[in-house]
């Protein structure tokens, strides 16, 4: 079975953001980069594969050469080889024209990617790279079979779980879920060692148009002063919900 991980390279959650050139780029100094935790918990499922039914493992990334410590930790973690498509990630649709080659060509039979990435939350690639390849798609999975061509899956609904069945080939947009958070796999020292030597393939993209840009960036309003209420001054506690929080 041949998996390929869709990896994004995203700022650490803990990082403090600011932007440029009048707030319409990004600004990366002092910003850590780590693998978008959906992707993460994808990657560890594919290890899982890996292990118990001798999958292979590619993780691809569409980013420039600052993303490729990402893709290196995914080395170290386990996977095979790696694939780094030469662009600017700015545009949904563009990712999943760019990963879709890669998905055609090389022929895998599941594409594991995170349901969002953490950066810009559009939930909208593992399904784009489903229509483009012509593969079967679930989103918002927490759990994922694979047995022969047939897959079972289990997808987060409001108020529980829905079951699954499908064949292969498939996209899996995944979650928290499709393994916890004490099974995700820290590199050691032989991992970090061996991502070395392991096969990183650059390819450049396909130049085609790119549909949407970003026009400028919001930080959301500051928070508020913090307004302390005595315990016992009940009145007044319902005077300020009701006319300066307006939420009685």
């Amino acid at each position: 079975m041949k998996i390929l991980v869709c990896i994004s390279h995203v700022p650490d959650t803990t990082s403090k953001i600011n932007f440029t050139d009048n707030d319409t780029n990004f600004d990366t100094n002092g910003v850590q980069f780590v693998i978008n935790p959906y992707d993460e918990f994808c990657l560890t499922r594919a290890m899982w594969f890996k292990d118990k039914q001798g999958a292979s493992v590619t993780v691809v990334n569409v980013g420039g050469v600052e993303t490729e410590p990402t893709l290196r930790k995914a080395l170290a973690i386990g996977a095979d080889n790696a694939i780094r498509i030469n662009a600017l990630a700015t545009d949904g649709f563009q990712v999943a024209k760019e990963l879709a080659t890669v998905v055609k060509e090389g022929k895998y039979d599941v594409i594991l990617a995170g349901k969002e990435s953490a950066d810009y939350n559009g939930q909208m690639v593992p399904g784009m790279l489903a229509t483009l390849t012509d593969y079967n798609f679930v989103n918002g999975c927490v759990g994922v079979e694979v047995e022969g061509s047939a897959v079972s899956i289990t997808r987060e609904i409001d108020g529980g779980n829905e079951f699954l069945s499908s064949g292969l080939p498939i996209v899996i947009g995944g979650q928290k879920g499709i393994v916890e958070e004490k099974d995700l796999r820290i590199p050691n020292m032989r991992g970090i060692m061996m991502a070395r030597k392991k096969p990183l393939q650059v390819l450049e993209p396909s130049g085609d148009p790119v549909a949407t840009t970003i026009q400028s960036f919001e930080k959301p309003a500051p928070k508020g002063t913090v307004k302390l209420v005595d315990a016992d001054n009940v009145d007044e506690l319902i005077s300020l919900l009701h006319n300066e929080a307006k939420v009685i």
